[in-house]
C-alpha cells in the first residue's frame, strides 16, 4: 500500500504572472522526452504536471537558426505551459534562436542550458561548460533577454544549470547572482557537479543554499524519486518546487501522484498490469509523432528497461528480469504486443508494480544522457 502523503506548505510556484500547480517540471532528457512521453506523461497525471520542457535545442551548427532544422521544436497544444530549452556558446546565436522562437512558437517561457554534462556538449563550452566561463553565461542570458524584451517582452527567461564543474570549483551562488542579474525568473538547480554526470546522489544542501538566498523561484533536481521524497525536499530544502527525470522514466504516473497528495486525495496505487497498460498508448503517440513501427518499438524497449525495474514479488528481490527480458527481446511490434498480452494475462498478474524501492536510478555509471542510443531504431 502507498503511504499518504501530506503536502507541503508549498504545492505551486509563480512563473510570471501564471500560478503553476502542481510544483512539479518534468526534466528535459535528450532522447527521452520528446512529444510523445511528455503527451504519456501529461496524460497519466490527469492533466497535472506543471511544467513541461522541450529537448534542448542547439543553436551553435546553423549559420542562420532554421525552426524547421530541429525536431526538439515541436510540441503539441495540449502540452501547455511548455517551454522550449536551448543551449550553445554564442550569445548573438543564442539571442537569435530565442527571438525566433518566441515569435513563431509561442511557448510559455524560453530556458537556457547551462546543465548539460555530455562532452559533446560540454566539452564545447555550452551546457555545463558554461560553469567554467560564467562571463560568458552572463553574456548570454544578458542577449537572450535583450532579444526577448525587443520581440517578446511578455516571455519569460528561465535558467537550467548545475552547482559546478566540479567539487573543487563549485560556483552555483555566482551563478544565481548573474541569473538574477540578467532578468532570469525561475532557476532549476542539478545538484550534481558536471563531473559527477549522472553518478552518485545530488548534493541538495547546496540546493536549499540557492534557495535561501534567491529572490527568485528556485526548482530542485536530482533522485526525486517518489511523493515522499518531493514533499521532502520541497518542504526541507525550501525549494519552490522539484523537477523530475529519469524518475519519470521509472514511474510516469509520479506526477498525478504528486498532485493527489497536494490536492489531499488518497494515492493512487499503480498495479503492474496498469504499468503494461502504458505501452499501447505510448506506441500510439510515437506514431502520431512520425514515428516508423521499428523506431516506436525501439522506445517502448528503452521505457520497458526502466518502468519495468520497479516489478516485484514479495519473496523476490530478482522478479522483474524475465518481464524486462521478455519485452526487450522482442524483435518487431507484433510481437512486443503479443508478448505483453501474456505478461498480462499471466505473471504480471501476481506482481506489485513498486518503483519507489529503487533508492539509486542510475544502475551503471553514466557520464552522459546517452538514454537515446540503447535501443536501435529511433
Amino acid at each position: 500500500m502507498l503511504k499518504v502523503v501530506k503536502k507541503p506548505k508549498r504545492t505551486s510556484f509563480r512563473l510570471r504572472d501564471r500560478e503553476i500547480f502542481p510544483n512539479t517540471i518534468l526534466s528535459p532528457m535528450d532522447g527521452v522526452t520528446d512529444a510523445p512521453f511528455r503527451r504519456l506523461c501529461r496524460v497519466l497525471s490527469g492533466n497535472r504536471m506543471g511544467l513541461l520542457v522541450s529537448e534542448f535545442v542547439p543553436t551553435d551548427g546553423d549559420a542562420v537558426f532554421r525552426l524547421d532544422g530541429h525536431k526538439q521544436l515541436k510540441f503539441f497544444p495540449e502540452e501547455r505551459p511548455f517551454g522550449i530549452q536551448i543551449f550553445g556558446r554564442f550569445p548573438d546565436k543564442m539571442a537569435e534562436a530565442a527571438r525566433k522562437i518566441a515569435l513563431e512558437l509561442h511557448p510559455e517561457f524560453i530556458e537556457v542550458n547551462a546543465g548539460c554534462p555530455a562532452p559533446k556538449v560540454a566539452g564545447k563550452g555550452s551546457g555545463s561548460g558554461l560553469l567554467r566561463d560564467l562571463p560568458r553565461l552572463q553574456e548570454i542570458l544578458h542577449e537572450v533577454r535583450t532579444a526577448l524584451d525587443r520581440s517578446c517582452p511578455e516571455m519569460p527567461l528561465t535558467l537550467k544549470c548545475r552547482i559546478g564543474w566540479d567539487s573543487e570549483s563549485i560556483n552555483v551562488m555566482e551563478t544565481l547572482k548573474i541569473a538574477e542579474g540578467e532578468g532570469v525568473e525561475l532557476l532549476t538547480v542539478h545538484g550534481r557537479t558536471r563531473l559527477q554526470g549522472y553518478n552518485g546522489l545530488a548534493d541538495w544542501d547546496w540546493i536549499g543554499k540557492v534557495a535561501a538566498e534567491a529572490k527568485i523561484p528556485v526548482i530542485g533536481n536530482g533522485d526525486v524519486n517518489s511523493v515522499e521524497t518531493a514533499f521532502d525536499r520541497i518542504e526541507n530544502y525550501g525549494v519552490s518546487g522539484v523537477s523530475i527525470g529519469r524518475g519519470a522514466m521509472h514511474n510516469p504516473w509520479l506526477f498525478g501522484q504528486i498532485a493527489d497528495a497536494w490536492e489531499g486525495l488518497a494515492p493512487k496505487e499503480i498495479s503492474a498490469v496498469d504499468a503494461l497498460d502504458v505501452f499501447p498508448l505510448y506506441y500510439k503517440f510515437k506514431l502520431e509523432d512520425g514515428s516508423t513501427e521499428l523506431g516506436a518499438l525501439g522506445r517502448l524497449k528503452q521505457l520497458a528497461a526502466r518502468l519495468c525495474k520497479g516489478f516485484c514479488l514479495d519473496d523476490a528481490d530478482d522478479a522483474a528480469m524475465p518481464v524486462r527480458q521478455t519485452l526487450l527481446t522482442a524483435q518487431e511490434p507484433a510481437e512486443f504486443f503479443d508478448r505483453l498480452h501474456a505478461l498480462r494475462e499471466g505473471l504480471a498478474r501476481d506482481m506489485r508494480y513498486d518503483p519507489s524501492r529503487l533508492v539509486n536510478l542510475n544502475g551503471a555509471k553514466e557520464t552522459e544522457l546517452r538514454f537515446g542510443d540503447q535501443f536501435a531504431g529511433r
